[in-house]
């Protein structure tokens, strides 16, 4: 059948922040760029990034500078990190905010005119440059007007299905509008991978629609190794009521900016059992005197700002003794620093504009008066594609990836702020290196045959008419078995039953039905996103199962200590065999260059 060809140097597949910031950086270095976005332009999940920015400019504590950040960022990943990688971001995050703030970013800012920097989980300093609670916000406002005058072409609302191969190397994406169901061939030099991640394979999370793990699957399918998917982040605070926006994002602002996590005895649970290396062992009492204490730092920092999967243990271990809040979480309480403040409701108003309409809008509550509900929430994940540090090219030639769906810069945990600073650091670097692919590897040959195979995939759950199982009741059993059995705390049971039980869908999943044409067919969208998911849930699982310790957000009730011997120096591979089945396998972890090594022991 017909369908219209896009010829480019490179394609961009995700327009959030690291697919915008590769699209202007490519279009800056001459190459003819493409956009492909699943949902409208403006729409993409960095808007729900809303704390800040993470970048070591120092203008809140002048002693802040990369090689903290740095340390920190390795400490937060628990040293499974790609170290160059953690160096490099460290390195240009600064450079980075400095852009944006030339490109039109509105930040916070000092009361000399410096950009100001609040508090963050896991951050030495005070180091996360922001808009309010609206950081995510404003870097895609400002990418987005800077970037619609470099000449690039924009497909909105549109899906890839398959990326096209040429003798071992990508050579564009077939992709297919979700409004009228029309296919689309894109003919590329080098393709960027910026879908996201993988939020609505579980059952609670702070993720849209959009987020099916589609750019970790399609490099999966042509052969690139995926690392680090044992290790999704729950983050601590979301809605938990009203049902209809439970997992909603309450960003972890709130306690950067003095917020604090009580159980329903009014107790403030976060001083108990705090992880050794954060205890200043000289205290007199961990409540008056518990400090974040390494080499010559001495900051007091409130136990609420600990790494997000020890908070998340937390609050799930007060609700699990019984002293959880009416609806399933524990409270966090913004209104009680008017004990300090004297102008707490309009500073809270000024400083946390989106929290403070969010809840008096979906839950009725005025933070800066009542303690808000929450619970974890499904909110990141830390694996993805394996890319190299500097260039982002996976394994695949000509396929790069960036921002959410490449892995290595935060290992095993990702520290808050560090995702919107990732986004512009490797956005840029995956565009230049892409353009730069594209310059000498000019040659494109699009096979035809590869293009009907993705039409009669995509084409399958029409033609059923309804002869097979619905889309959303797999969509749904796939998120209750991830949500219970490869959720916060893991069991090598559980997760042996929910790789068996995807294993199971896998089969419903391709004799899925989606009656109907292909205009206005939210079915037949479910049941191509439905591939995608099923691929991520079982790296997850695998992995999970493989990983026989407790290691940042993958915490496993079996093994509940690290294991320094072995898993330390290993990350997770995930990969396609040649039969289709895939292959998961310990693969070491990449050595620190001397001077890191040296710094985290100086330092760390």
């Amino acid at each position: 059948m017909d369908h219209p060809v896009h010829e480019c140097d490179v394609l961009i597949i995700g327009a959030g922040g690291a697919g915008l910031r590769a699209a202007i950086e490519a279009s800056q270095q001459g190459c003819k760029t493409a956009v492909v976005c699943k949902s409208l332009l403006g729409k993409a999940h960095t808007v729900m990034a809303e704390g800040g920015m993470a970048a070591a400019i120092g203008n809140v504590d002048e002693r802040d500078n990369w090689k903290i950040h740095v340390t920190d960022t390795l400490r937060g990943g628990q040293y499974l990190n790609n170290p160059m990688m953690a160096e490099l971001h460290a390195k240009e995050a600064p450079d980075r905010v400095r852009e944006l703030e030339a490109w039109g970013a509105v930040f916070d800012r000092t009361k000399d005119g410096r950009i100001l920097q609040r508090n963050f989980g896991g951050h030495a300093y005070p180091r996360l440059a922001h808009v309010g609670d609206r950081t995510g916000l404003e870097m895609i406002r400002t990418l987005q007007d800077h970037g619609i005058h470099q000449g690039i072409d924009f497909y909105m609302e549109m899906t890839c299905t398959k990326l096209l191969m040429d003798s071992g190397r990508v050579v564009g994406a077939f992709a297919y509008e979700r409004e009228k169901g029309r296919f689309h061939v894109f003919s590329a030099k080098s393709v960027v991978l910026a879908t996201g991640g993988i939020g609505r394979a579980f059952k609670i999370t702070s993720n849209s629609w959009e987020y099916t793990g589609d750019g970790h699957a399609l490099a999966y399918d042509v052969g690139a190794e995926l690392i680090d998917m044992e290790f999704v982040q729950f983050h601590p605070t979301g809605m938990v009521w009203p049902p209809s926006v439970r997992g909603i994002l309450v960003t972890e602002g709130v306690r950067g900016e003095g917020g604090i996590l009580k159980n329903s005895d009014g107790d403030r649970f976060m001083f108990e059992g705090i992880p050794e290396l954060y205890v200043n062992q000289t205290a007199d009492s961990a409540e008056e005197g518990w400090r974040y204490v390494t080499g010559d730092r001495d900051a007091r920092r409130p136990p609420e700002l600990l790494t997000r999967d020890h908070v998340a243990r937390k609050i799930v271990e007060q609700i699990k003794l019984g002293k959880g809040s009416p609806h399933g979480g524990v409270f966090l309480d913004i209104a009680w620093i008017k004990e300090k403040m004297p102008n707490a409701q309009e500073h809270i108003k000024k400083k946390l504009p989106s929290m403070y309409h969010q809840f008096k809008e979906l839950a009725g509550i005025d933070i800066t008066t009542t303690p808000m509900e929450v619970g974890p929430t499904t909110h990141y994940v830390m694996g993805g594609v394996r890319v190299d540090a500097e260039s982002q090219m996976s394994s695949v030639p000509g396929l790069f990836a960036a921002g959410e769906c490449a892995a290595g810069l935060h290992g095993a945990n990702r520290l808050g702020g560090n995702s919107l600073s990732d986004l512009v650091v490797f956005g840029k670097r995956a565009g230049e290196y892409a353009a730069s692919f594209a310059k000498e590897n000019s040659s494109v040959s699009v096979d035809e045959t590869q293009v009907e195979s993705a039409v009669s995939h995509a084409l399958e759950p029409l033609e059923r008419d309804g002869q097979g199982p619905g889309p959303y009741q797999i969509q749904y059993a796939l998120q209750e078995l991830m949500q219970d059995k490869v959720g916060i705390v893991r069991l090598e049971a559980e997760m042996e039953e929910a790789a068996a039980e995807i294993a199971e869908l896998k089969k419903q999943a391709a004799t899925v039905a989606a009656p109907g044409n292909r205009e206005y067919n939210p079915g037949w969208h479910t049941a191509l996103d439905l591939e995608n998911l099923l691929i991520v849930s079982e790296a997850v699982a695998r992995a999970g199962n493989l990983r026989q310790e407790s290691r940042g957000a993958h915490f496993r009730d079996d093994y509940p200590e690290k294991d320094k011997d072995y898993w330390a120096k290993h990350n997770i591979s995930c990969r396609r065999g040649d039969d289709g089945e895939m292959i998961v396998e310990a693969v070491p972890v990449v050595p620190m260059r001397d001077e890191i090594k040296d710094l985290v022991e100086e330092i760390g």
